[in-house]
Parts: C-alpha cells; structure tokens; sequence
C-alpha cells in the first residue's frame, strides 16, 4: 500500500480532547475517505490511518466504551 501524503492535511483536535493539552488527538480527513489520527503533543510523530470502514468501526467501538 502506498504511504499516505500527510503534508497537505488539516488537522483538527478532538472536542473531547483533556485540557492543558494533554491527552489530546487530533484528526484529519485524507485521500480516498480515509482518516488520520495523530498525537497532538507529537505533530511528528506517527499516524494512524484508517480506511472508512475502519473508522466507523473505531468510533463505534469508542463511543460504547469498548476501549480500555
């Protein structure tokens, strides 16, 4: 698979993000109806992408508290 082009993204941070910046992610809608999500505090730092189905899937998941 072809590495995401992350340069042009507009990244968004999570309403639900903690305060003080910490804990704090952030989004951004790619290529193709993928999503990316990265680490606020480490904008360099890795990416999770996810294909559409896959971020429907994760959200679900999240907003049953099925994570952790």
């Amino acid at each position: 698979m072809e590495k995401d082009d992350l340069t042009g993204a507009t990244w968004v941070k999570s309403s639900l993000s903690g305060p003080n910046d910490g804990n704090c992610v952030e989004i951004a809608r790619l290529a193709g109806g993928r999503m990316g999500v990265r680490d606020s505090k480490d904008r360099s730092g890795p990416v999770l992408v996810f294909a559409p189905a896959e971020w429907v899937a994760f959200v679900t998941t999240v907003k049953h508290g099925h994570l952790g």
